[in-house]
């Protein structure tokens, strides 16, 4: 899959014409994409459109027209814009309650490298995290992670033919 690029983009115009849409179907993107680990782990498989979407909606709130804003959109979100061998994933480890929330991170360190999928007949892959920047320190984790699964051609074969796939979490403070 390719990046989304300037070009590829609407203008803030066409964009306020074409948003009532392109939410309805975001929304509906979402909901499908979505995996939830237990009651506080929740896994968004993002996707192109998904991505493209956000960044709309971020130039249109920021009020954003330069070229170097718009750069910058690009540069945060292509990242999670899947390759082709790859998922893409945003996890996001949720309490509504910030004490809860705040024990739950210190005791689940380490939880977005136990991420992992499992096709049938293949073998576990887990998630590489947050490539890009370190969100975890030794006495916490982040509540939001950015998550790339690499899919083998024999795991993307599989999948053609019908095998069933396994989204899971090993840590010991959280086993899905």
């Amino acid at each position: 899959m390719g990046k989304i690029t300037i070009d590829s983009l609407l203008s803030l115009e066409a964009y306020h014409k074409a948003r009532p849409e392109m939410r309805q179907r975001a929304i509906a993107e979402r909901k499908l994409r979505t995996v939830h680990l237990g009651e506080h782990l929740t896994l968004i498989f993002e996707n192109e459109f998904l991505m493209r979407y956000q960044i709309q909606e971020m130039l249109r709130v920021e009020k954003t027209f330069e070229e170097e804003g718009i750069q910058d959109e690009l540069d945060a979100y292509n990242p999670m814009v899947p390759g082709g061998s790859d998922f893409k994933v945003t996890m996001m480890i949720e309490y509504p309650n910030e004490a809860d929330r705040k024990i739950a991170l210190s005791k689940l360190v380490g939880v977005e490298d136990r991420i992992f999928i499992e096709v049938e007949g293949q073998p576990r892959v887990y998630a590489l995290a947050d490539e890009d920047l370190e969100r975890t320190t030794s006495e916490k984790t982040s509540a939001v992670h950015f998550l790339r699964i690499p899919v083998s051609v024999a795991m993307k074969e599989a999948l053609k033919a019908g095998a069933q796939m396994m989204v899971g979490c090993d840590h010991k403070g959280y086993p899905m």
